[in-house]
């Protein structure tokens, strides 16, 4: 029996994430489990309560709030499995869930990384993720396939190898992480669930989905549906994942396009909408790319708490 490690990040939402850790006790959903949480710099600090209300879950603080990709490795640290189950806090499995997954790694070593179907937990039925397109380098662009459809089955035969994973649901295999490496921290929110499936690749695996197994997404739960942060990253991060995995001439393509569609699309609806407060944040991001590298740690955007 092949041990699974699930890792999840918390970040100010102690009752989505106690959540999250009844619906992994309310059902059977793995014999060699071990449950790792990481609190990611919340005020209060409700870690040392958590110690004592979840006796067998391993917990572990970090002062400092350091993201999507340095919460998730500062627990894949603290990993043992065999396999690693990265989920977001704002989820809820069902009980084959993990099984499955292991199961399809199990029976085929050429997969690095693997995501279940992720239905929207609101809306029961409705499809969040069954798979990615390939992503265009030219444009940053790629699509989320079945999502916001009701779910009758239609894309199930579509299980196997996808063009990127949901940072959501992730299992990796460990052989695959110690050759591709952990997740890129600068990258800190967006993107670098995509930066990291390329690395998979890389490193001689495949990507897949396995649209039998199954999980609830409580979606935009963390940022909101719009905010400045999320303006920011998902603007900086599309050039930053160009930057990282592209050739040079196809980050100059992509820079070509940017410049002439996105830039003056994106400001006109800022107009449009009298959301004027995200010009001087869509600007930032872009700025960021002529003063920093592509591995630069300088997140460029002021946290807060």
């Amino acid at each position: 029996m092949k041990r699974v490690s699930i890792v999840t990040v918390n970040f100010n939402q102690p009752k989505i994430t106690e959540d999250l850790l009844r619906s992994l006790a309310d059902v059977n959903v793995y014999p060699d489990l071990e449950i790792i949480v990481v609190d990611n710099g919340s005020k209060p600090n409700v870690v040392p309560d958590w110690e004592e209300k979840y006796p067998d879950i391993k917990f572990i603080r970090s002062e400092q709030n350091t993201g999507f990709a340095g919460g998730n490795n500062i627990g894949i640290a603290y990993a043992t499995g065999d396999y690693l189950f990265l989920i977001n806090n704002d989820t809820e499995v069902t009980a084959e869930l993990i099984g499955k997954l292991v199961d399809k790694m199990e029976a085929n070593p050429k997969i690095g990384m693997i995501s279940p179907k992720i239905h929207y937990f609101d809306q029961p039925g409705m499809l969040q993720y069954t798979g990615y397109t390939p992503m265009n380098y030219y444009t940053a662009r790629n699509a989320c396939i079945g999502q916001f459809e009701q779910d009758h089955g239609q894309y199930d035969s579509l299980s196997g190898i996808t063009g990127y994973a949901h940072g959501a649901a992730m299992m990796i295999r460990k052989e695959a992480l110690d050759k591709a490496g952990l997740m890129d921290e600068n990258y800190f929110l967006y993107y670098e669930e995509l930066d990291w499936c390329e690395r998979i690749r890389k490193a001689g695996y495949e990507i897949h989905v396995d649209l039998s197994a199954l999980i609830y997404h409580k979606e935009s739960v963390a940022v909101g549906k719009r905010s400045a942060l999320k303006e920011f990253f998902m603007n900086r991060n599309r050039i930053l994942f160009i930057r990282k995995n592209g050739s040079a001439s196809q980050f100059f393509i992509f820079c070509c396009y940017f410049l002439v569609t996105v830039v003056p699309r994106n400001l006109i609806l800022y107009i449009k909408n009298k959301e004027y407060k995200f010009i001087p944040v869509f600007l930032k991001a872009i700025s960021w790319h002529f003063t920093n590298k592509a591995d630069s740690n300088n997140l460029g955007y002021p946290l807060t708490r």
